[in-house]
């Protein structure tokens, strides 16, 4: 067996212990701030489709029951209401392929992280608790990136961009195909095209689980 492939067996074998502690631990507070931080990547990618699109963002809120909402003006729909779980799914994966990039400090990019997370906080959260959680995630970034190693600093990556990917299926399983009738990102978009609910869950659950399935295959190869 070559070294290469030890890495990989060791990679995969580490990934499997991650997802089943993150299964294990997933309604525990130990997991709690990972899946506000991936509902904040939700509401940014909606917000981020907005604005690429033409339209203004006025608010984000965060609530404590895992949830969160953009206010804005103008855009696209069709673009902006799909940016919500297919936009966390790519800025997870932009974490994951950033910390395994050796040409990127991963010092350097947790601290770009945090420094992002505080000014988005600062210039449009207008909720109290998100006001909280986005200034003490941002901060927590920002001096994890001056005081921890690059190791830690990767692996700190890794963990927020895995559980993006992950939670971005979770979600859309949960809110779209076990729930068809809560208000959801697709529900919206249902009215707006006549295209069922459910449909649309399928469609991005796919298109999810595809790009989760080609990072993994990409950072083996890189391993």
């Amino acid at each position: 067996m070559t070294s290469r492939t030890k890495k990989q067996l060791a990679l995969v074998l580490g990934f499997a212990v991650y997802f089943a502690a993150l299964w294990y631990l997933w309604y525990t507070p130990v997991i709690y701030p990972l899946k506000i931080f991936v509902v904040l990547l939700h509401e940014t990618s909606h917000a981020l489709a907005l604005w690429v699109t033409g339209g203004q963002v006025e608010s984000i809120t965060l609530n404590p029951m895992q949830g969160g909402a953009t206010y804005g003006r103008g855009g696209i729909p069709l673009v902006t209401l799909s940016a919500g779980y297919l936009g966390s799914l790519a800025l997870g994966a932009l974490l994951v392929v950033g910390a395994q990039t050796k040409r990127v400090s991963s010092r350097l990019l947790t601290g770009v992280v945090g420094g992002m997370v505080l000014a988005l906080t600062l210039l449009f959260i207008r909720s109290g608790f998100g006001l909280v959680f986005g200034l003490l995630f941002g901060v927590a970034l920002v001096l994890g990136s001056r005081k921890l190693n690059g190791v830690w600093n990767q692996g700190i990556l890794v963990v927020l961009g895995m559980t993006s990917v992950l939670y971005a299926i979770l979600d859309i399983k949960s809110d779209i195909l076990d729930r068809p009738g809560l208000r959801s990102d697709a529900a919206m978009l249902a009215e707006l095209t006549g295209v069922p609910t459910q449909l649309w869950g399928f469609l991005w659950i796919g298109v999810a689980c595809a790009a989760a399935a080609l990072l993994f295959r990409w950072v083996l190869r890189k391993a």
